[in-house]
């Protein structure tokens, strides 16, 4: 996928940016697909430092768009299915500085997925801008170790190769775990 989107942006260079940044409003929005073939291709095409600002503005605006189109889609239906469980209620009812450290908190997690983050700010009491800042703010350490990571191995150098035994063995570990329940 990455050599599609950089034969894309080397063909139309001058539209490469917007593209990006559309691109990552749109794998938000969808709140499943993986962003790690975005940030590899910026990564490659714009330099890492570039590619890796470049990918933080089109996270950033992707995290605001979804949350935005969730809040006005989702809320009023999902916080009625919730009702029953009071522990979900209370964190959807944070606020303030409460939801601040909440949404920065769970932006810092890699393992969280970021659709669940935004959805769950979505329905929840926090506001809009709150919201915008703690999860732009959070998502600068998990960005800088996604990019550092795609960089290594893209680059196929000793942290590469690593990185990749490691992500192998942990996927193989997760996958043996759910055969046997």
């Amino acid at each position: 996928m990455s050599e599609t989107i950089i034969r894309f942006f080397n063909e139309y260079r001058e539209w490469a940016i917007p593209v990006s940044i559309f691109l990552n409003v749109i794998i938000a929005i969808l709140g499943v697909v993986p962003s790690v073939f975005l940030t590899a291709a910026n990564i490659l095409f714009f330099g890492f430092w570039n590619g890796t600002f470049i990918s933080f503005i089109g996270e950033g605006a992707g995290a605001a768009i979804s949350f935005l189109l969730y809040r006005k889609g989702f809320k009023n239906a999902s916080r009625r299915k919730l009702e029953g469980y009071p522990r979900v209620v209370r964190v959807l009812e944070a606020k303030g500085k409460e939801a601040f450290i909440l949404i920065f908190s769970l932006r810092l997690l890699p393992f969280v997925p970021s659709g669940l983050v935004t959805f769950a700010g979505a329905i929840g009491a926090v506001s809009a801008y709150i919201f915008i800042v703690a999860s732009s703010i959070g998502k600068i350490p998990a960005l800088l170790l996604e990019a550092y990571s795609v960089y290594n191995v893209t680059q196929w150098n000793m942290t590469g190769k690593v990185i990749l035994a490691l992500t192998a063995a942990l996927s193989l570990s997760v996958f043996l775990k759910k055969r046997r329940l």
